[in-house]
């Protein structure tokens, strides 16, 4: 039974199929709370069923590409170049 208020831009993680999703949107003249899940998919509850999840609170997944599952390394930007500058270990040497 969730205990849990759902509160827009919140994580949660469902402890019985273990998904995580996000909440988008919350209506509450209807009743309804829309979820998306991490992979993509988006969902609506009714409070009702919101209430008898098995939730826990979590943090926002750190890979965001979850929902895009058509990208390739070279999407995420240029791959070509190192993370970090050569002289990483002397960032002062920049300045003159």
């Amino acid at each position: 039974m969730s205990k849990l208020n759902p509160t827009i831009g919140t994580w949660y993680r469902n402890l019985e199929d273990k998904r995580l999703f996000e909440i988008v949107a919350t209506d509450e003249d209807d009743g309804t709370i829309e979820i998306q899940y991490f992979e993509g998919e988006i969902e609506e509850l009714d409070t009702d069923t919101w209430d008898e999840l098995t939730l826990e609170l979590t943090a926002a997944p750190e890979d965001w590409t979850g929902p895009y599952d058509d990208l390739v390394s070279d999407d995420l930007g240029d791959t070509e170049e190192p993370k970090r500058p050569e002289n990483w270990s002397d960032p002062l040497n920049e300045f003159d």
